[in-house]
C-alpha cells in the first residue's frame, strides 16, 4: 500500500510489476444474504493467534439484517458520482462533506480522468477504469455516502463477523485474491450463490462500527499494550482483508481500523440493510 501511494506521486505512473491486457470484466449479480438476529458470539475464542483487540469473545444483541453477496463495483460507484453524489450534502456525514470541500474529492483516491475517460492506477500502472472491479481506495465518509445514497448502509463489524462464520469455508484462504494470488488488486466477484463472495482477500470492508474495546479488554503490560488500547478512539473498523494482505494474516475476527478520512489503503463498500 505504500508503495502504490508513492508510486502514484510520480506523474510517469511507474509500475511496480507488469500486467497483462484484459478485457473489462463483469461483477456477479447482487443478492442478499439473510442474517438472523438473535444474541451471537462474537470475538476470538481464544484457540491460536490473535491480537489483543479480537477478545474477549462476548455476545452481541442484533436484529434481523440483510447483508450483499458481493463488494460495490467500480461501475456502480461511478453511477453514484454521476448522480452529483459528491456535491449533495444530505448523503454526507457533517464531516464527510466538509472533508469532500476542504480536500476536493471528486473520485476515489486512485482514479484520473483523462481526455474525458476514467482510469485508476494500480500497482500495474495506469489502467482504464473497470466497471466490474470492486471501488478501492474510498474512505469511511465515501463508504457511508454511497450506502445513503443507494438507500442502505454500511454492516457493523458484529453482523459481518456473524454472517463470516455462518457462510465460511473452514479454509478461509482458498480461492481468495491475497496477496500470496499475485494480482495486487481487487478482482470482480465470482457467483457465489447463497454465500456472500468477497469476504476474505481483495478489499477490506468498512463497517458503521467505531473502533473501541471489547467488554472486558484489558490493555497488555509493557510495550505491546501500546498497540491496540492507544488507537482505540475516532477510528473505524474494516474486517475481511485486501489484495495485498499477506497469507496467514487473516481472520474472521481480525479487526482492522482507520481513520474516517484515510484512502490510501485497500478498503471497499459492502452494503448492508434491516430486515
Amino acid at each position: 500500500m505504500d508503495i502504490k501511494h508513492a508510486f502514484s506521486c510520480n506523474p510517469l505512473y511507474p509500475a511496480y510489476q507488469p500486467s497483462a491486457p484484459s478485457a473489462l470484466s463483469r461483477a456477479a449479480p447482487l443478492r442478499w444474504i439473510d442474517g438472523a438476529g438473535g444474541i451471537h458470539a462474537v470475538g476470538h475464542d481464544g484457540n491460536g493467534f490473535a491480537f489483543d483487540n479480537e477478545a474477549p469473545r462476548h455476545q452481541v444483541l442484533l436484529q434481523d439484517f440483510r447483508i450483499a453477496s458481493r463488494l460495490v463495483t467500480n461501475g456502480e460507484y461511478l453511477d453514484f458520482m454521476q448522480d452529483r453524489g459528491y456535491a449533495r450534502p444530505e448523503f454526507w456525514f457533517m464531516d464527510g462533506i466538509e472533508t469532500v470541500r476542504r480536500e476536493g474529492w471528486d473520485a476515489p483516491f486512485y482514479w484520473r480522468k483523462i481526455d474525458g475517460a476514467w482510469f485508476e492506477f494500480t500497482l500495474s500502472g495506469l489502467r482504464p477504469l473497470d466497471p466490474g472491479i470492486p471501488v478501492s481506495h474510498v474512505s469511511y465518509y465515501e463508504a457511508a455516502a454511497y450506502a445513503a445514497w443507494a438507500g442502505k448502509r454500511l454492516p457493523t463489524e458484529a453482523e459481518w463477523e456473524c454472517i463470516a462464520a455462518a457462510t465460511l469455508p473452514a479454509d478461509i484462504e482458498r480461492g481468495a485474491n491475497l496477496s500470496g494470488s499475485g494480482r495486487l488488486h481487487p478482482a470482480a466477484a465470482e457467483d457465489g450463490g447463497n454465500r456472500p463472495g468477497q469476504m476474505i482477500g481483495d478489499l477490506w470492508e468498512w463497517t458503521q462500527s467505531a473502533y473501541c474495546n471489547y467488554p472486558g479488554f484489558r490493555p497488555a503490560a509493557g510495550a505491546i499494550g501500546e498497540y491496540n488500547g492507544k488507537f482505540m478512539a475516532n477510528q473505524m473498523v474494516l474486517r475481511g482483508g485486501g489484495c495485498a494482505t499477506p497469507p496467514g494474516h487473516v481472520r474472521i475476527t481480525y479487526r482492522n481500523f482507520f481513520y474516517p478520512h484515510q484512502r490510501w489503503m485497500f478498503s471497499g463498500i459492502r452494503l448492508a440493510a434491516d430486515a
